[in-house]
């Protein structure tokens, strides 16, 4: 098995996320490469790791290359950029988020679950916030409801509920895993031969729903995914994206308009658009009113420009 964890900029959490995943390793008698790749920190995390956690392979870039290209560049390394490069390297890989705590067996639960049937390609963690509430972890495929849902105003119980794309809270509580479309890329395991079927994730997606995207095609290849209630890991959520706020939500909305085009029929696509732009310009009059930064406002605007 292989474990890559992409970080920017958080150099204590990377370290914490590093101790509980080697941690977890040891109890699991789970043999594993972790490949970090550090995108030109300036916290000095790339020399924090290799004085740490030597026998971590380290990939410093001399760019902030994001998550997506910072993935890939670990999976070239294993040359799952390869669909006939054999057998030689690691059966599953797992894509971890530095700002994460891996629960004691939790690794261990995801692997078992990934090769419990033969068709399975992707499984995802149960995900806890870092105060212990409660965090979606796994999604249906985004459609228009999501999108209503994100953009204007709903009841609560549909926000939490499958109009949303949510699943029960029922299904995380029980102890067998279950099947979703998609998880969150926080914490999320494949199987090698599922990547080298369907390829490495697309860096058109500079960030977000790289992992929809990736889900997708691995559904129409015919794998899938699970969520895995006894892999427990706590995902703090947004460290690194967030210390960039504007420039975070263009790249979530060019993200999401980018999915739309490739997955939602034209006439989806038509419709989507349009919802976009609607709620664009509300949530531009609602950051005027409320005084948030003239840049939130700009990117709001821009974004409804793009749709």
């Amino acid at each position: 098995m292989a474990v890559i964890v992409v970080s920017w900029n958080v150099r204590d959490l990377l370290l914490d996320a590093l101790r509980s995943l080697y941690a977890d390793l040891e109890i699991s008698n789970l043999r594993a490469r972790v490949l970090v790749v550090d995108s030109a920190s300036s916290d000095g995390s790339a020399e924090a790791v290799r004085a740490a956690f030597p026998q971590a392979e380290l990939f410093a870039q001399n760019e902030n290359v994001g998550f997506v290209r910072g993935n890939n560049v670990a999976l070239r390394a294993l040359s799952l950029d390869k669909p006939d490069a054999g057998l030689g390297g690691p059966r599953a890989v797992y894509l971890l988020n530095p700002d994460t705590i891996t629960q004691p067996g939790a690794t261990r639960a995801l692997f078992d679950a990934l090769f419990s049937e033969p068709r399975v390609g992707l499984v995802g963690a149960n995900l806890t916030y870092g105060d212990g509430s409660f965090q979606h972890g796994a999604f249906s495929f985004p459609g228009l409801r999501q999108l209503w849902a994100e953009l204007f105003p709903t009841p609560g119980r549909l926000i939490e509920g499958r109009f949303n794309g949510r699943y029960p809270r029922a299904l995380y509580e029980s102890s067998q895993p279950f099947p979703v479309d998609f998880v969150l890329g926080a914490a999320m395991m494949l199987r090698s031969e599922a990547i080298r079927d369907v390829g490495l994730l697309d860096e058109g997606f500079v960030m977000y729903c790289e992992e929809v995207d990736w889900a997708w095609r691995l559904r129409r290849a015919g794998w899938h995914a699970r969520c895995v209630p006894a892999a427990h890991v706590v995902h703090l959520g947004g460290q690194s994206s967030g210390q960039i706020r504007p420039q975070s939500l263009i790249h979530l909305w060019t993200s999401r308009l980018r999915l739309y085009d490739r997955y939602y029929s034209p006439a989806r696509r038509w419709l989507a658009r349009r919802m976009v732009r609607a709620g664009m310009a509300r949530l531009a009059r609602r950051a005027r009113v409320a005084g948030e930064p003239a840049e939130v406002v700009a990117a709001y605007e821009q974004i409804g420009r793009q749709a």
